[in-house]
Parts: C-alpha cells; sequence; structure tokens
C-alpha cells in the first residue's frame, strides 16, 4: 500500500467565479437530491429537505461549506422558536 501526501486543494486554485460557484452549488445540490432519490425516500422529503437547505443558505446568506466566524446575534433556532412560541 502506497502513502500519499495531501495538500490544500485552495492553495493552487485560482479564486473561482460566482458562474463557477452557482454550477458548483446545483452540482452539490443534485448529488443531495440524487442520493436521497437512490436510498428510496418520497419526492415530498426530499422537496422539504432541499426546502431546509436552501433555507439555511439564504439566512447565512453564503454557501453553507463556507467558513465564517461565529455570528453574532440570534442563531436560526432561535428564531424559530420565537416566531413558534414555544
Amino acid at each position: 500500500m502506497a502513502l500519499a501526501a495531501v495538500g490544500d486543494p485552495r492553495e493552487f486554485r485560482d479564486p473561482v467565479s460566482a458562474e463557477e460557484l452557482e454550477q458548483f452549488e446545483t452540482d452539490v445540490l443534485a448529488g443531495f437530491v440524487l442520493a436521497r432519490t437512490s436510498a428510496g425516500l418520497a419526492d415530498g422529503t426530499i422537496r422539504g429537505d432541499v426546502g431546509h437547505l436552501e433555507q439555511m443558505r439564504a439566512w447565512f446568506g453564503r454557501p453553507l461549506w463556507a467558513p465564517a466566524p461565529l455570528m453574532p446575534g440570534p442563531r436560526p433556532s432561535a428564531s424559530v422558536r420565537h416566531d413558534r412560541a414555544i
């Protein structure tokens, strides 16, 4: 068995354009849907899961995988609990 050194790929890549980022997000979401479909989940369940991911993406205002410092202010769960008066 051989070992290979793996480096951070971001060090060698040029910054991506907005169009490339949009294509990547579409590919990731399509892979998510395909994986859920192949697992035998119902269309309504997948639609709900995708909707939740889109809501989180909109709330954060950035890709979900992009690192960011801790954000001051309410967390999404706190705002949901407040809206539902729990």
